[in-house]
């Protein structure tokens, strides 16, 4: 997708991950320092009412970011940011979209501004965020 043709209302390409596995927590907690309990120690998890662990929440800022590293050279990003909606269960399959809500000039360069949605199976959504970036 060329950044030059970005318009208002257009689609960036998803981002779908595999379902996320308990070796998948575990490596990120590993690779995060982020060893809450409540994602890798299913006892834990039930102890609190839950039914089973869930995934870290910069687990899925991550997969989300990617539906921007994935358009935009990392260089062109000028911030990011998101609100975490609701949790992203172990064996959830992730799907993150974007759309341009936006095109400004700012600072001597041409901008988007985007809205980022991370939904899981069912299509609930899961985080909700936005960045802008350069379209260089």
């Amino acid at each position: 997708m060329s950044t030059a043709t970005l318009t208002v209302g257009s689609d960036l390409p998803a981002v779908v991950t595999e379902p996320i596995s308990r070796f998948t927590l575990a490596m990120f907690a590993g690779g995060s320092g982020d060893h809450n309990p409540m994602h890798v120690d299913t006892d834990f998890a039930h102890s609190f009412g839950m039914k089973d662990v869930f995934a870290h929440g910069m687990l899925s800022m991550a997969y989300l970011a990617q539906v921007l590293t994935k358009t935009f050279d990392q260089r062109a990003i000028r911030s990011y940011g998101v609100r975490f909606v609701s949790i992203t269960p172990v064996k959830a399959t992730v799907t993150c979209t974007g759309k341009v809500t936006e095109i400004f000039e700012e600072g001597g360069e041409r901008r988007a501004r985007l809205a980022l949605t991370a939904t899981v199976d069912g299509g609930v959504v899961t985080l909700q965020g936005d960045a802008v970036v350069a379209l260089i």
